[in-house]
């Protein structure tokens, strides 16, 4: 099966799975809606089908733009950092190393285009100027603050050791791919504080979330009753003041983690999908 199919499923997989605080079938924010994801992933399969032909930083940028061409909010631009680099057929560890200058100055400009919520202000290598160093010294430099940048900076190691794991287990032990996303997210949230939160609210209001997700699994999170009733709570917390609570990091690290899992044959686009829950968001 092809890069960008599996992109495209990947990206399917996570936004249609009815995640804590995200958009899904039946929830949007007020500037965004379910079918949006639906188009974005679309969109970018082209860009996927061959991403061997395009530097990490040129996908990026390719993928943004075609995108917005669609879209008029920012779906996925974090989605397009974490696939992007896993897209090659060469090793890991040799597209990082091999990453540019060229690349970073094409990410920059994919991210002033998709224009993110919260972005703020960097202390070194902010995005608004002009790069200075590669894209993979650039996300170093962010790693203390964003998920994504220390997937860079650690070669991805959180993905391939923590996110694809909890999935993969969690799919054995439920038996559909809904409810294996929505278990790794929680799983997520309540061990790394999520970066746009921290963003938007500060790093309090993000550790306040991963304590809330911590409790949920500690309830037994979606195996019982207690845990899935800590999960609606929380889903509602989350919703309570728009999407400012949004836990959108964690939504494109569990894209990662779908891709990973796809495009290394420990599951199939077939997979059943569906979690029979009359009791979840």
């Amino acid at each position: 099966m092809s890069c960008g199919f599996l992109a495209e499923v990947a990206c399917l997989w996570e936004a249609t799975a009815r995640k804590v605080g995200n958009v899904h079938p039946s929830r949007s924010f007020g500037d965004l809606e379910y079918m949006q994801f639906v188009m974005s992933a679309a969109a970018i399969r082209p860009m996927f089908e061959s991403a061997d032909e395009r530097p990490v930083g040129k996908l990026v940028l390719e993928a943004v733009e075609a995108t917005r061409n669609r879209v008029a909010s920012n779906t996925n631009l974090g989605i397009l950092l974490m696939l992007a680099p896993l897209a090659s057929s060469r090793p890991l560890d040799e597209v990082l190393a091999t990453l540019s200058i060229e690349d970073a100055e094409c990410v920059y400009r994919a991210i002033r285009l998709a224009n993110p919520g919260g972005l703020g202000d960097a202390p070194e290598q902010d995005v608004r100027d002009a790069p200075t160093v590669t894209l993979l010294e650039a996300m170093k430099l962010a790693a203390d603050r964003d998920l994504i940048a220390r997937q860079y900076a650690n070669g991805f190691a959180d993905v391939f050791d923590f996110g694809v794991p909890a999935f993969l287990d969690a799919f054995a032990k439920f038996g559909s791919v809904e409810a294996a996303i929505v278990d790794s997210q929680l799983r997520w949230m309540a061990k790394f504080p999520d970066s746009l939160i921290a963003r938007k609210n500060g790093p309090a209001v993000a550790e306040d979330v991963r304590r809330r997700a911590a409790a949920a699994l500690e309830l037994g999170g979606i195996a019982t009753a207690e845990g899935r009733a800590a999960g609606v709570a929380l889903d509602g917390h989350l919703r309570s003041d728009g999407n400012k609570l949004n836990p959108g990091t964690t939504a494109d690290l569990i894209a990662a983690c779908l891709f990973v899992a796809l495009r290394e044959n420990k599951i199939a686009p077939s997979a059943p999908f569906r979690w029979n829950a009359p009791d979840w968001v």
